[in-house]
């Protein structure tokens, strides 16, 4: 392990970047006039669990708590990012320094395949290769400036995507996003065991989807069956950073592309043990 006394980000790398300190690095650069000091992508085994609408809430907290914040939108062949926010695809500025990363309502500054298209539903048909160098153009090249949390919406599973992120980004730490059902326990450890293989500290576990309110009775209804997340989280000594509901009001306002909208303090926790956990 560095010698960290005359490192000025000392008290900011996770442990697992302590170790890899002073060894061959494949990260790519930042732009040179971007400086993003906390890089967090959120994870999953499988699709359908609802990583982009963890990942918006968690960016738009992290904005009202006057933290400058950011979205990479890595699900290149199905980004959902852009519709969430209300942002129109062909709003991409560029200029010989290069891109800039289209703004929100909030100013949480985004940038995903569909602002380039000219038409939001036109297919991406990109081999693996392709991808890959978009997310690291996506890096590179967009001029983000001064940024305190960069969220990653990551596409599922452990393909070609998490492996460029992993390997060519300064990622501090992953959140899994998963669902309440049985299979959670395989999908959960596989993105696990990815992550430790390449050296990167999972921060923590969300459920999302995990239950409803009854509108009438404020009854709650385990839809999935009881969730068993929280007790793999523990049994991988791995922070559980709280349950999130399934909101029609979250799935209204992400349709409507004001999910800056929302309400509920589902995350509140995650936030807090982040800003701990990755202070800026």
């Amino acid at each position: 392990m560095a010698d960290c006394n005359n490192c000025p980000s000392k008290n900011k790398c996770s442990s697992q970047q302590k170790e890899n300190c002073g060894k061959e690095d494949f990260r790519f650069p930042q732009n040179a006039l971007s400086e993003i000091k906390r890089v967090i992508p959120v994870i999953s085994g499988k699709g359908g669990v609802g990583k982009s609408s963890i990942t918006s809430m968690l960016a738009v907290l992290m904005r009202r708590k006057g933290y400058k914040t950011a979205i990479l939108d890595a699900d290149v062949t199905g980004p959902s990012i852009p519709r969430m926010f209300g942002l129109k695809s062909g709003g991409v500025q560029g200029d010989n320094n290069g891109m800039y990363p289209v703004t929100t309502h909030n100013d949480i500054r985004v940038m995903s395949v569909n602002l380039l298209l000219k038409e939001e539903d036109q297919p991406v048909v990109w081999r693996g290769p392709v991808i890959a160098g978009a997310i690291k153009q996506f890096w590179s090249d967009v001029i983000w400036e001064d940024i305190d949390y960069m969220f990653i919406d990551m596409p599922p599973g452990t393909g070609d995507v998490p492996l460029t992120v992993f390997q060519s980004l300064p990622v501090d730490g992953v959140i899994i996003a998963t669902s309440p059902q049985e299979l959670v326990s395989v999908i959960v450890k596989k993105a696990v065991h990815m992550a430790n293989k390449m050296n990167i500290e999972v921060a923590g576990i969300v459920e999302n989807m995990s239950y409803v309110l009854c509108p009438d009775c404020g009854k709650r209804i385990d839809v999935f069956g009881s969730g068993k997340t929280e007790e793999i989280a523990s049994a991988m000594g791995i922070p559980f950073l709280g349950k999130v509901p399934m909101d029609l009001n979250i799935a209204k306002l992400s349709d409507l592309g004001e999910i800056e909208k929302f309400t509920g303090d589902y995350l509140d926790f995650c936030i807090e043990y982040l800003e701990e956990r990755f202070p800026v």
